[in-house]
């Protein structure tokens, strides 16, 4: 009886809930209404996006740079919200806000910073940046608490235990999954994760820790026709290695530190319930 309880136990912790699909986060209307530290540094205009318009039309070659500059995706570029689109493009070339050296970090092989307040993660080796990438953090009353955490488990596969894709029965994916936190307080011990889904441009989690994943995306709605934004995938890569196994492992990764707290105007920071999205059949990198 005992190792069952502990098979049981064992089960759910290394499964997880506490991903989050954006039916259940914060809705936005205005990504111009997110501050971050960085926006200062560039003059840009608050402009609503049309039907017609695409993140080529908007931001040109510098499309990719220009969701990352909105810390959102392909699949939240729609029409009625409001994005941040600089003034002059040349200077978002290669759009990085995290520090190119960190150094409490400089004796580590590998070390992940996330910043809440700019809603970017880099990742470091001994304490030079290698890469960074936009990302989805948890809504207030779900974020943790900020501090230092450590992978411990990884899954390229890994799927919600609680949470469907909107509008089907399909689990919320979680792919490239890492990680990095289990709370043994609450019942159930919720497990946190850095893992590939939807980037809205604003908190959208249970805690989770999100990145690109269009892979995912083409799979679960049917957009982009061609994916390319797939930093959860390289940030998996880097930190597993040779070592993957294709399924769900104990794995002694990186410290992940957490830092920070988005910066949203007091009246927008209640959830709201939106409405279920059936998959779309129309079509919709990471910089060091």
């Amino acid at each position: 009886m005992r190792l069952l309880i502990r098979t049981c136990i064992l089960v759910v912790v290394m499964v997880g809930i506490c991903s989050l699909p954006s039916a259940a986060a914060q809705k936005l209307q205005s990504l111009c209404d997110l501050h971050y530290p960085t926006d200062y540094l560039y003059e840009w205009d608050c402009v609503k996006l049309t039907s017609k318009d695409t993140p080529y039309k908007i931001f040109g070659k510098l499309w990719q740079d220009g969701l990352r500059f909105n810390r959102m995706d392909r699949r939240h570029f729609i029409a009625g919200i409001s994005i941040k689109v600089p003034k002059r493009m040349e200077e978002i070339r290669g759009f990085n806000p995290m520090p190119p050296f960190y150094y409490e970090a400089e004796k580590d092989p590998q070390l992940i910073l996330i910043d809440q307040n700019e809603m970017f993660l880099g990742a470091y080796e001994y304490g030079s940046l290698v890469f960074s990438a936009p990302v989805a953090v948890g809504v207030e009353e779900f974020r943790l608490k900020n501090g230092s955490y450590r992978i411990d488990t990884v899954d390229p596969v890994h799927e919600s235990s609680l949470y469907p894709v909107e509008g089907t029965d399909r689990a919320y994916p979680m792919h490239y999954g890492l990680r990095f936190h289990i709370d043994k307080r609450q019942d159930g011990w919720t497990s946190y994760w850095i893992h590939g889904r939807d980037l809205p441009g604003y908190p959208a989690s249970h805690g989770c820790i999100g990145l690109y994943d269009e892979e995912m995306q083409a799979e679960y709605y049917g957009e982009p026709e061609r994916p390319l934004l797939m930093d959860a995938k390289k940030l998996y890569q880097w930190v597993v290695g040779d070592n993957d196994t294709g399924a769900l492992q104990r794995f002694r990764g990186p410290a992940v530190i957490i830092m920070g707290e988005p910066q949203i105007p007091p009246e927008q920071l209640k959830p709201v319930e939106l409405p279920p999205q059936l998959p779309a059949t129309a079509p919709p990198g990471l910089h060091p």
